[in-house]
């Protein structure tokens, strides 16, 4: 009675077990009869005579043996063969050449036998689900997937899905303002399916493109159904990003559709985005409207495109460079990947300053990744560095603070040296020999004439009119009408 109990025991384990994994029947049929057979291969030599029967939603379990009948005295394997005299008892009607067919119990394994076969269970149908598991996520990379946060670690995120399996979403695959409680539930696509040592881990992401473009398709109808196609995605995770995309309709506006009036739709994506910045862009097949469409806000004025090195460099006023680079650089970068070009920007003046220098000039002195990165920046020639705010330079051309106060000096001490050739130089044309100067001296002491000469008469004296002293002893000058008087006095007195 213990043996039929442990039977049904072992058998019921793996019917829930069915349940929980969901794990296909016909699989999980065919490894129980495996399991057996190995063990009965194992007891009696071969089990090649035996039939397995197994019902796992029942929780059946049925051994039939075959074996041939021979006279009592014949008996050579018991396994294979039967006497007649035991084939009697069974059924009277048995002869010697027949075949019987009788039921085997775990009984006749022995305990020892049925406790190894239930671990070997454990241990294969272990082995299934993980199987099971792996095979499943595999088909599903590139998906949006939702699980409950059920465990918070510092570098990971532990997610259940419906069916209890775990998920892993890394601190690198969160987007930088992400912040999730226990039990809430979190959005990600499945990046990668990972099977080390059979042990399969489904590696999510919040950050990818492809999470973002698997969000446009389930916000914009037209996506969906094929309307609008999706040409290419650049993304800073939580900050900003580009999207490009075409209708094979003319009638539709691409960017209009997926924005949505009043950016309703858009609005969904940005939510759940942390409200990331996300541009949307017509494409095109002409690069060089491509790259300027990828560039807005700012207004291009020309570009030059080189393709065996795939570069293109844009030349805009003064004003408009930084709306290209963006904030942080973060326009332009988003720019070159959507684009695949490596974008540089250059300010387009109309007077060249013979004086500047191109930074190309300075490769013996500062290494070619860091002019590099400040042409990326616009700063295609010293002085445009030198009018660049060092603080700038450090935050948007991603340098180093030394690295940046290194180029700063090669660039002051090159126009210092310049400044202190063209002031030798200058004097030096100012600078007469001492003969010319002292004939020069003399010549200019002959050509002096007295200036009476010159003048011819003299200038005529004018008179000191006497100050009056008022009675309070201040002094004031006369006033005309004190004048006329004196004028007829004298007239009289002639």
């Amino acid at each position: 009675m213990g043996k039929k109990k442990e039977t049904i025991s072992l058998i019921d384990t793996f019917s829930e077990f069915n349940e929980l994994k969901n794990i296909d029947k016909a699989t999980l049929i065919s490894v129980l009869e495996e399991s057996f057979r190995n063990v009965i291969s194992k007891t009696s030599g071969t089990d090649e005579n035996y039939d397995i029967i197994i019902n796992p939603d029942k929780g059946d379990l049925e051994i039939w043996r075959n074996r041939t009948i021979v006279e009592d005295n014949e008996l050579e394997d018991p396994n294979l063969q039967i006497t007649l005299s035991e084939a009697q008892k069974i059924d009277n009607d048995f002869e010697v050449g027949e075949e019987v067919t009788d039921e085997v119990s775990l009984e006749h394994f022995g305990r020892r036998t049925i406790l190894n076969l239930r671990q070997t269970l454990a241990s294969k149908i272990l082995e299934l689900e993980k199987d099971n598991l792996y095979n499943k996520y595999k088909e599903k990379v590139g998906e949006i997937v939702s699980g409950e946060v059920y465990q918070i670690w510092k570098k990971e995120l532990l997610l259940l899905d419906d069916e209890h399996n775990e998920l892993i979403l890394p601190k690198t695959e969160q987007i930088p303002s992400d912040f999730f409680r226990k039990g809430e539930h979190a959005r990600a696509v499945v990046a990668r399916v990972e099977n080390k040592n059979n042990n399969p881990r489904i590696i999510l992401s919040r950050t990818s493109p492809v999470f973002l473009e698997r969000l446009f398709e389930q916000e914009i109808p037209e996506i969906a159904d094929g309307l609008i196609t999706i040409k290419g995605i650049a993304r800073i995770p939580g900050e900003r990003a580009k999207v490009a995309v075409e209708a094979y309709d003319d009638r539709i506006d691409p960017v209009g559709a997926c924005v949505g009036m009043k950016g309703f739709r858009i609005h969904g994506i940005v939510r759940e985005l942390r409200n990331e910045n996300i541009d949307v862009i017509n494409f095109t097949n002409n690069t060089t409207l491509f790259i300027q469409r990828a560039l807005s806000p700012a207004r291009i004025n020309s570009i030059t495109l080189k393709e065996e090195e795939h570069r293109a460099e844009v030349f805009l006023n003064p004003e408009e460079v930084s709306l290209a680079i963006g904030k942080g650089g973060a326009n332009i970068k988003l720019a070159s990947m959507l684009t695949g070009y490596n974008i540089e920007v250059f300010r387009d003046i109309d007077e060249v300053d013979e004086e500047d220098i191109y930074l190309d000039e300075f490769r013996d002195e500062i290494d070619g990744w860091v002019i590099d990165q400040l042409k990326k920046i616009g700063c295609s020639t010293a002085k445009n560095v030198l009018a660049t705010s060092r603080d700038r330079l450090i935050r948007e051309a991603d340098l180093e603070e030394d690295t940046v106060d290194e180029v700063l000096a090669i660039l002051r001490y090159e126009f210092e040296d310049e400044e202190e050739e063209s002031t030798i130089e200058a004097d030096q044309d100012n600078e007469l020999p001492q003969e010319e100067e002292e004939s020069t001296i003399e010549a200019d002491q002959d050509n002096e004439l007295p200036d009476v000469e010159e003048e011819g008469e003299p200038d005529p004296v004018e008179e000191e009119v006497p100050e009056m002293e008022s009675p309070e002893g201040e002094t004031e000058e006369p006033e005309g009408e004190a004048e006329e008087p004196d004028e007829e006095v004298e007239k009289d007195k002639a």
